[in-house]
Formats: structure tokens, sequence, C-alpha cells
């Protein structure tokens, strides 16, 4: 595709996004996703970080599959849950579930440093060459089982996870700061809601549901898995 196509068809999925937060505007409070959201939205190339063959779809509002039953989640959904987020310039996110590397790379544009973790391998090696085409230097990627987090290098600012558990893992929670937020999918598959759960100086989290979402099963979930 040209490049003004695909410039014409970025601009669409920005205005699809800002229309849907404005739509969103009494659950989020505001009828705006943030500035420095939106321009990295239009700034990453969300084609680059799908498989070629869908390229051409690649800026509509909708999941694709990006192999191994994973999809690369809708933009609207990647827009509002780095925006809940709230991403300092000087903040450390995990995230959970790397896939092909987009959501790592919008949080790159906003984050000092991200540490992703990805549990299929071919999936993650893939995800760490786009993420390096893209210039993307600030981000640190494993595989391994993102269930238990990464805590090597906890506590983190914020916390993303781009697959639902049923309950919000203990090993998440341990390793966000007091202060810090997460956005996680959780909830049985067909009841899952997207969460924003807050840590107090205390300790204690607050939770509160944003909206029904419809995630992938986080890997470590099932009964007997720790």
């Amino acid at each position: 595709m040209r490049a003004e196509d695909l410039e014409a068809l970025r601009e669409h999925m920005l205005a699809v996004i800002a229309a849907g937060a404005f739509a969103l505007r009494d659950t989020i409070g505001k009828s705006a996703f943030d500035e420095r959201v939106m321009t990295a939205m239009g700034k990453v190339p969300r084609h680059e970080f799908v498989p070629i063959e869908l390229q051409p779809y690649a800026y509509a509002n909708f999941p694709l599959p990006i192999g191994f039953a994973k999809t690369i989640s809708q933009p609207f959904i990647v827009a509002l849950m780095t925006d809940l987020l709230d991403i300092k310039a000087d903040d450390s996110v995990l995230e959970i579930g790397t896939g092909l590397g987009y959501q790592a790379a919008i949080l790159a544009q906003l984050a000092r440093t991200v540490y992703s973790v990805e549990i299929i391998e071919e999936l993650g090696q893939e995800a760490k060459r786009r993420l390096r085409q893209q210039g993307c230097s600030n981000v640190e990627l494993k595989i391994a089982n993102g269930y238990h987090g990464w805590s090597d290098h906890a506590p983190f600012d914020k916390v993303i996870v781009t697959a639902a558990p049923d309950l919000i893992p203990p090993s998440l929670i341990h390793q966000l700061k007091a202060g810090g937020k997460m956005v996680i999918p959780a909830g049985l598959p067909n009841t899952q809601q997207l969460i924003v759960a807050e840590k107090l100086a205390n300790g204690r989290m607050t939770m509160k549901e944003i909206l029904p979402v419809r995630f992938s099963q986080l890997e470590g979930t099932e009964p007997g898995l720790s």
C-alpha cells in the first residue's frame, strides 16, 4: 500500500478513536483521550505490527488475528487502555502479552521503560524484530508466563495486561508500586470487564469496572497452575 493511503487510514482511525472516547465520556470522566496518547496512536505504524496479508485492514477498528489463536486488539481498546493507565514520562511499565509488539510500541512513546512478557516464543521473537525495526530501544522483552509478572524489574509504576485472568493475579498486584495503576481485563470468558485497579499508599487495592470486553484467557490461570 502507498504511504499516502496508509496515512489516510491512520487519520480515519484517530477520528474513530476520538468518537469512541466522546461516547464513553460519562464512564471515563472526560470527553477526549490524553493528547500524548492520541499522538502516539498517530505516530506508531500499526500496519508494521500485523501479518503482512492483513496490512490493508491494520487501521480498521476491529481485532485482527496474529497467529496462535491470538489477536491484536482493536485500535480503540488499545487507546482506551493506554489512556486509563495515565502514563508519565518517567514511568516504568509492565506489559503482559506482547503479541507482535503494537501495544508495547505505543507504551514506548509514553514511558521511560517498558518491560513486556510474551508466553509464545514465536510471537515474542517476531515482536522483538518489529520493535527493533521501529527503533523502540526502551522496550525489554522476555519469553515467559506473564501470570507471574517480571519480578526482576519490580515494582512498576503501571501494569497493563492484554489477556484476561478470572481474577487479577496476586503476583501482578504485588509488583505494582504503591500509588501505581493497573489496567486489566478480568472475569469468566463471557463476562469479562475491563478494570482499572489502583494501589493505595497503604497497599489496599481499589477497582473500577470500565466496560465489558472479550480477550483471550491469560495463560496460567487454569486450576493447578501457579
